[in-house]
């Protein structure tokens, strides 16, 4: 018993010590902005977290500020994953 509480107690020490995972960006070009309903539409490369070759699709934004300032040909780096079961851009530079 005594030695599975190390165990379990070293294990959870890896663990917190990993090193975050680092998100990967992708780029893209915007097609169209609907602030309205909070999307966005992306001529994009290829999203390898999602495993979707290079197209353009319509995205929802994890926060609506983030459409902010932003406009059709504008040349973008993103972050999109699955979120509620919707592909959502969570991070923009």
């Amino acid at each position: 018993m005594k030695t599975t509480l190390i165990i379990a107690a070293a294990m959870a020490a890896l663990v917190s010590a990993a090193p975050a995972v680092a998100q990967e960006y992708t780029k893209g070009t915007v097609k169209e902005v609907k602030a309205d309903q909070e999307k966005v539409t992306v001529i994009h490369e290829e999203l390898k977290n999602l495993d979707m070759p290079a197209m353009t699709m319509v995205f929802t934004v994890a926060d609506p500020a983030m459409l902010d300032g932003m406009a059709e040909g504008d040349a973008i780096e993103f972050v999109a994953d699955r979120v509620r079961g919707k592909l959502t851009i969570t991070e923009v530079k």
